[in-house]
């Protein structure tokens, strides 16, 4: 049996918050307790509040580039100059939509650069400059405090490319092996299976997506009952498919 288990957090977060600590003491209030092989997952906007990813749009100079990019697409100059730092790469823009690889190598809308859940109208929250650091100090905080073997993945909402609305994936990771290999392993006929993969983190941030909602001051979900394999070296980059292996770039 897998458990989903809500975690609410009222409080506003802000830079320099110790976000483990809240999150622990988030647990307890929600009559809810850490244990081993839990699995917390953790949505990528309090973790870039918590660690100062949050941007006065006020102080934002666009370039030139930026002008061009905001006039053609309809986008905020500033939010425009935002995508561009925190892009590598442009690969789409068209009807008001701008589709970029990300420093991470993610490749998403507007290179995660958002301003849903901020608490005026002049700011936007980017990425954590490296999720899979964020996830791995949250984990030792947890560990220290709560004294559970742990894994911890953050995650944000990501479009699909073939299909219609978004979903939850997992932009960080620690503790956990974010993909569960079966290849060379038999199916029930005994057939060698020679390509299946799966992208477990992402499952299960979908998972986590469904008691998190956007509105629900839930931004921590416990997943319990999962038997993953963990790992001390774990990367969001394992998730991550080269462009060598890239059919559509």
């Amino acid at each position: 049996m897998i458990h989903v288990v809500p975690i609410k957090i009222s409080a506003a977060i802000k830079p320099g918050d110790d976000l483990g600590a809240i999150i622990v003491e988030a647990v307890a209030a929600n009559g809810e307790q850490i244990l081993d092989g839990d699995i917390l997952l953790v949505a990528q906007k309090i973790v870039s509040k918590s660690e100062g990813r949050v941007i006065d749009l006020r102080r934002i100079r666009p370039s030139k580039k930026a002008n061009i990019l905001a006039r053609e697409h309809g986008k905020d100059p500033r939010l425009a100059e935002l995508i561009l730092r925190e892009s590598i790469n442009i690969l789409k823009a068209r009807s008001g939509i701008i589709v970029s690889e990300t420093k991470h190598g993610f490749v998403c809308a507007n290179a995660g650069v958002d301003q849903s859940n901020t608490e005026d109208g002049e700011s936007a929250v980017l990425l954590p400059l490296d999720p899979d650091l964020s996830a791995s100090r949250l984990r030792k905080t947890l560990t220290k405090k709560t004294r559970a073997k742990v894994a911890v993945v953050i995650t944000d909402t990501f479009g699909r490319p073939f299909r219609i609305g978004q979903t939850n994936v997992a932009i960080g990771v620690a503790g956990i092996k974010p993909i569960r290999s079966y290849i060379g392993e038999q199916d029930m006929y005994g057939r060698k299976l020679r390509v299946t993969e799966i992208a477990v983190a992402d499952e299960l941030a979908s998972a986590a997506e469904l008691a998190m909602g956007k509105s629900e001051r839930v931004p921590v979900v416990i997943v319990r009952g999962y038997e993953f394999e963990n790992s001390e070296s774990a990367s969001i980059k394992q998730l991550i498919r080269s462009k060598e292996n890239d059919l559509f770039r």
